[in-house]
């Protein structure tokens, strides 16, 4: 199969990412104003809960699908056999989950009293399941995800605004919401034999992914926990409302973090590809191209939500959500620790063959996420839970580190420190006096992002940053090249 280019790769997800960005901005403002703290906290509880029977029906699939399939991209008998073993692992998997998963509705109060929120919700485990998106990951098909993805996100804004009015509207939010995120898997089922064979195969091998998938699943275990825990136990120990303030401040952090984390995204396939290949060269050097965008990027956005959360909160959310500021500020440093352990954790530990310690390293981030909420919850509430996330994804990447000391202590130490902080420090200096005349936040939004980050890019530039140049270089390029062809 034709290698795809890593630089298209990554422009459609960057458009995928924009939308990522985009989209929250036209639909979260409407929907958190319309279904207010309490709607946006059930739904949010809801999705968190139906996230651990995705976990289960999925197990490890999700990542080490993609893996797979990239190892194997080039044959396809071979890249068939593949898919139909995972595809029948993840479908037995699915009914279990369902299963325990209507069991549980019927069993526990809390989850009966919504029941119909969680039916509707936890149909994206299904289409999950048949959505296969670790393969056209595994084949580098970011074209179509793109595109694909853009298509159902328009649809669910459309329907966001005809359809959700009111608080008790948060059922219909729900349903939207999974439309929008997963209905669009249905395609790929559908296109599934542009890809591969689904010729029955007399010998399917399910033994040899089974080591492996449980591996990615019990990280998948602890990346859920963590990442949902907050949610889950908000609810619990304090309320659907704690839970809507929590979810607006991490609605925006979830935004930022699929900017930082917009690079990595496309290299895990091309990553497991030198790997298998033997190219370590060429895997060392994307690597260390990640961490370097990381790092230029998660900084600035990290400072400058921490100084414009007010004005962040009230745009998107309203007056009533005055409660998230805090938390969300809290939050920020997430940002840079998500996207180093994305880099560290899922595009090079895992490439390489270490699974083990991506999964320590996230039962470390579990453990001590569920200590500092039992701790902090029910005397802070959401930024308790904000402060718990924080701890727990710097314990992470700390673990990862140490795993890769030798191989990426050179790529930390020779990260622009100096020119990041002097860029940054210059910017909110150029953006800060904003605040002080008071006309509005998302005026306030709109001039001081132009200016901090307008003037953290010049500062660089001027600086010679090495990757900020490149960037440029590749962007002037493609303008020069387009000017001369309309000549």
């Amino acid at each position: 199969m034709k290698q795809k280019s890593i630089k298209v790769n990554f422009i459609m997800n960057a458009i995928l990412t924009m939308s990522s960005v985009i989209f929250p901005l036209i639909t979260f403002p409407y929907v958190s104003r319309a279904l207010q703290p309490a709607g946006i906290g059930k739904v949010n509880f809801a999705i968190s809960i139906v996230s651990y029977f995705t976990m289960f029906a999925q197990l490890g699939i999700p990542t080490y699908g993609i893996r797979a399939c990239a190892q194997v991209r080039d044959n396809k008998k071979e890249l068939s056999k593949v898919v139909q073993e995972l595809l029948w692992i993840s479908i037995f998997m699915c009914t279990l989950s369902y299963l325990i998963f209507f069991l549980s509705l019927f069993f526990i109060p809390k989850l009966r009293k919504d029941y119909l929120l969680f039916i509707i919700t936890g149909s994206s485990v299904l289409l999950n399941t048949i959505g296969v998106e670790w393969l056209y990951k595994g084949l580098e098909q970011y074209s179509y995800i793109t595109v694909r993805s853009l298509i159902f996100k328009v649809i669910g804004i459309v329907a966001m605004i005809a359809l959700v009015h009111r608080p008790a509207d948060y059922i219909i939010y729900g349903g939207i919401t999974v439309v929008a995120s997963y209905a669009s898997y249905i395609l790929n089922f559908m296109y599934l034999k542009k890809y591969v064979s689904l010729k029955h195969f007399c010998k399917l091998n399910f033994k040899r992914h089974m080591k492996p998938v449980l591996e990615f699943f019990a990280m998948s275990c602890a990346t859920t926990i963590y990442t949902n825990l907050d949610t889950v136990m908000l609810s619990f120990m304090v309320g659907d409302k704690a839970v809507g303030y929590y979810s607006a401040a991490v609605k925006i952090k979830c935004v930022l973090v699929s900017v930082v984390t917009s690079l990595g995204t496309v290299l895990l396939p091309r990553a497991s590809y030198y790997i298998e290949n033997n190219q370590k060269e060429e895997f060392l050097i994307i690597a260390m191209k990640a961490i370097h965008f990381v790092w230029i990027i998660a900084i600035p956005l990290m400072l400058y939500f921490i100084l414009f959360a007010k004005e962040g909160i009230y745009f998107l959310s309203g007056v009533s959500f005055e409660n998230s500021i805090v938390p969300m500020q809290v939050i920020m440093p997430t940002l840079l620790f998500i996207g180093i352990s994305n880099i560290m954790g899922i595009q090079m530990l895992i490439p390489l063959g270490n699974e083990k310690v991506v999964l320590h390293s996230e039962i470390v981030g579990a453990l001590v996420d569920l200590i500092i909420n039992i701790v902090l919850i029910p005397k802070l509430g959401a930024t308790g839970a904000a402060i718990g996330t924080v701890v727990a994804e710097l314990f992470v990447c700390i673990v990862q580190y140490f795993a890769l000391k030798d191989m990426v202590f050179d790529m930390y130490k020779n990260l622009p420190y100096k020119s990041v902080l002097i860029a940054s420090v210059i910017g909110i200096i150029g953006s800060l006096w904003i605040k002080s005349i008071g006309v509005g936040s998302f005026i306030t939004l709109a001039i001081s992002s132009v200016l901090f980050f307008g003037i953290y890019f010049i500062v660089l530039t001027f600086m010679k940053e090495k990757l900020v140049l490149e960037l440029e270089k590749q962007v002037l390029d493609k303008v020069l090249n387009r000017g001369m062809k309309h000549e």
